[in-house]
């Protein structure tokens, strides 16, 4: 499938100049790109590739001389990386799944399947299962009873979809992603090791053998329109009350989200995530790379978090946080500086030392 520069301009809504009927078969880096290629050069430093590749048209930053450029036409791009989203989106043509129920699916009869929708080899749809109309589910997913997904839906191989799950419309999830499995909670019969650190932070009076007892899992999980899930990620389900996750969030690969937790709208949780149980997150937070969040405390509206920060305890809203345990990232980065100076203050000290001695 081709697209007219005049209509891919159109679809992101920025400016083009030449031959705005010229086909664009796909995208490409500038140096890479073929003569059918739209070359993504959105940004000045990207100009020599041009002349490296055989682009004829180009997505290139304000005021390009795309003349200059021996460019056939060129599309202007204001904000590049927001363009790229509006490009991206009108190229991908999505997972080939054919409409209707792939032959080799089981789908129980109680199952309410919307119209449009569509069923790839190898998909287990359980009693009470409700699909939204258009609702895409490719190979291997299974989808548990009860479990409820919205329109246009698109789960990808391999995910699991648990019990009483609730899915909002346009909803995407990576293969291999689990949704509603149990939540990790268990208690011992008497006070166990753990509760009595939590109370002393540190002394013990005594070490005795104890054993653990499973709290099962009774609620679901919920979660809203728009929202993305990455590959193998985790979503527990709560343990009475549903583990939420809120429209517009996206969560990436192998973040784990742990039962009873509230993750509010529009965040941001990157790969390896972490939130124990309970934990509630605001609105368009944002969790980077191994970010941790302990149970059963508050992160504000709007927080932002760098990576491998671990917070501990309730966060404000609107703070920047960086470090283990979380500061004001102000705070770690003056902390660090001054951990860096440790060695030449030790020496310096050391030498005060000997002339103290020697005095």
């Amino acid at each position: 499938m081709t697209h007219s520069v005049a209509d891919i301009a159109a679809a992101i809504g920025a400016e083009f100049v030449g031959d705005g009927a010229f086909q664009v078969r796909g995208a490409a880096e500038p140096q890479a790109a073929g003569p059918q290629d739209l070359a993504l050069a959105v940004n000045p430093k990207y100009a020599d590739g041009l002349s490296q590749g055989q682009a004829r048209v180009a997505m290139l930053w304000p005021g390009a001389d795309w003349q200059a450029l021996g460019l056939t036409a060129a599309i202007f791009a204001p904000r590049g990386r927001l363009a790229m989203a509006g490009l991206t989106r009108l190229l991908d043509a999505g997972p080939v799944i054919a409409p209707g129920i792939h032959p080799l699916s089981v789908v129980d009869p109680s199952a309410q399947i919307g119209e449009g929708a569509a069923i790839g080899p190898f998909v287990t749809i359980g009693p009470g299962v409700t699909l939204g109309a258009n609702a895409r589910i490719a190979s291997h997913v299974s989808i548990a009873e009860g479990a409820s997904l919205g329109e246009d839906a698109l789960i990808l191989q391999g995910a699991r979809i648990g019990a009483r799950v609730k899915i909002g419309a346009r909803v995407i999830v990576q293969p291999g992603a689990v949704i509603g499995a149990d939540g990790f909670s268990f208690v011992t019969p008497e006070k166990s090791g753990v509760e009595e650190i939590r109370e002393t932070l540190g002394q013990r009076d005594a070490i005795r053998a104890q054993s653990w007892t499973r709290i099962h899992s009774l609620g679901a999980v919920s979660i809203g329109d728009d929202v993305e899930i990455g590959a193998n990620a985790c979503i527990d389900r709560g343990t009475i009350r549903d583990t939420t996750i809120g429209s517009g969030t996206k969560l990436d690969n192998l973040v784990h989200i742990g039962h009873n937790v509230q993750v509010g709208q529009d965040c941001l949780l990157c790969g390896q995530v972490g939130v124990a149980g309970s934990a509630r997150i605001g609105n368009r937070v944002v969790l980077a790379g191994q970010c941790g969040v302990n149970d059963n405390i508050f992160v504000g509206d709007d927080v932002i978090c760098g990576g491998a920060t671990k917070v501990f305890t309730n966060a404000p809203a609107g703070r920047v946080l960086l470090g283990y345990p979380a500061v004001k990232m102000e705070t770690h980065v003056e902390m660090q500086k001054a951990l860096r100076r440790l060695p030449r203050m030790a020496t310096k000290v050391a030498a005060m030392e000997k002339v103290i001695q020697k005095s």
